[in-house]
């Protein structure tokens, strides 16, 4: 390839880049400065947190604050503010215990699986068998059968290491467990276990699935490891009930050129029963609302229409993606980009984005107004699993990036409170994400699909 020939590729890039900058970076420091000096959002989700608590699907605590949301919304000035109806799965905790009862009496901090079945209502007591993978238990199957089965798995990644939390039951139920205990996922504790998702196959039976905090499964490994005996008394009164109604909440900036392009900004709204949500994803939600709500406060009138989405039913079954995308379905064409927040609010880095190769170089161009941030690293991919249910329709779909090393620590446990949460790492979210949503929905020539 020759010098001239290198010179003609890389123009429209060079210019594009130029343009962006040129045309946003004043627009783009005003937002980032905006965002960076208020206390408004950060306060607002306290209340959210504190007011509403957890917010799992099925539950009243969840259509309390969707209520609350669509409410503010509209105070803010948003149009076309509405819930739209998601049917959801509704799952209930219960009581639960757990009791080590020998070699030892204690009782053990345990969460149950979202989606487990109950014990008989005595309870079950059982001895433990302690494996490190399935592996490990296919090779000891022949000890687990009438045995509470304990995944001690180390934490590596989540991605990797969840799938016990997924399987457990399945796999123990297979050797004859009576029930399936899981070391939490996650890299840190003082003893918090973690809940989450879990599935069952109907070709297998049914057993109860739970988590135990770190230290308790390493505690109960070095026991079984000396030859000791260690039986567990389970108490769990879960139980699954007829499916509800949710809503997705729906708040728009309308478009002032081509109202009916969208570009989406998004959070999930509802979070598993313990602690506040506040990290998940009620930070994400915020920090996208909050978004939306400066790019409005500050005058700006975006080309197309901004569409602020807190989805429902992320935690135990993506209804409400999976909802909205059905319901749009003859719309996504017209979808620009859809972004999400849920990986916490803790310092921005940049995004993840999954599209078109020339997609892709508009989003690092806009990336490049975060210098100021920090934050405008875009690598390949997205973890957004909300909008990934988009991504049939041909819709470009992107997450927010941040700092995660802290995010598993709290991920799914008591400990999930808003107190966790830095207000200037928070804010930094919602800088980078003003920026991006902004620009995204303004850029005369769109994000290419």
């Amino acid at each position: 390839m020759t010098l001239r020939t290198i010179f003609l590729v890389c123009l429209p890039t060079a210019l594009m880049a130029a343009e962006i900058s040129k045309d946003y970076q004043k627009t783009a420091n005003r937002l980032i400065h905006s965002a960076t000096n208020s206390a408004f959002a950060f306060q607002r989700l306290g209340t959210l947190c504190d007011t509403f608590g957890p917010r799992f699907s099925g539950s009243a605590n969840l259509e309390k604050a969707i209520d609350w949301c669509l409410a503010e919304m509209k105070k803010d000035g948003f149009v076309n503010v509405h819930g739209e109806e998601v049917t959801v799965p509704h799952w209930v905790r219960g009581e639960e215990s757990a009791v080590l009862v020998a070699p030892r009496r204690r009782k053990l901090p345990m969460l149950g699986l979202g989606g487990s079945v109950g014990t008989p209502k005595e309870g079950l007591t059982a001895e433990v068998l302690v494996v490190d993978s399935f592996a490990d238990l296919k090779a000891n199957e022949a000890r687990a059968k009438g045995k509470i089965v304990l995944f001690n798995l180390p934490f590596t990644n989540y991605r990797e290491t969840v799938i016990v939390r997924r399987e457990g039951a399945v796999e123990a139920a297979k050797v004859g467990a009576v029930a399936s205990l899981i070391r939490s996922v996650g890299p840190f504790s003082m003893q918090t276990p973690h809940t989450g998702n879990m599935r069952y196959d109907d070709k297998v039976k049914r057993i109860p699935h739970a988590a135990l905090s770190v230290e308790d499964a390493q505690m109960l490994a070095r026991i079984q490891s000396r030859g000791e005996t260690i039986r567990i008394q389970l108490k769990m009164e879960a139980r699954t009930l007829p499916p509800a109604k949710s809503r997705n909440v729906i708040a728009e900036i309308r478009g002032s050129v081509k109202p009916n392009e969208i570009v989406i900004v998004s959070g999930h709204i509802d979070s598993w029963d313990v602690g506040q949500g506040a990290m998940d994803d009620g930070g994400g939600c915020l920090a996208a609302w909050e978004a939306a709500r400066l790019i409005m406060k500050s005058g700006l009138k975006p080309r197309r229409t901004i569409r602020v989405v807190l989805w429902t039913n992320e935690e135990n079954g993506l209804g409400g993606a999976k909802e909205y995308a059905r319901r749009h379905a003859k719309d996504l064409k017209n979808h620009v980009l859809a972004i999400e927040s849920d990986s916490g609010v803790f310092k921005p880095t940049g995004y993840g984005f999954l599209g078109s190769g020339e997609g892709m170089k508009v989003i690092q161009k806009i990336g490049g107004l975060l210098a100021p941030l920090g934050a405008g690293e875009i690598k390949k991919g997205c973890r957004g699993a909300d909008v990934m249910r988009l991504i049939g329709g041909g819709v470009p779909v992107m997450h927010l990036e941040v700092d995660r090393e802290r995010y598993f620590w709290f991920h799914h446990t008591h400990a999930d409170t808003i107190d966790k949460l830095d207000r200037h790492e928070f804010n930094r979210c919602v800088a980078s994400l003003a920026v991006m949503t902004f620009v995204a929905a303004d850029w005369a020539n769109g994000v290419p699909r």
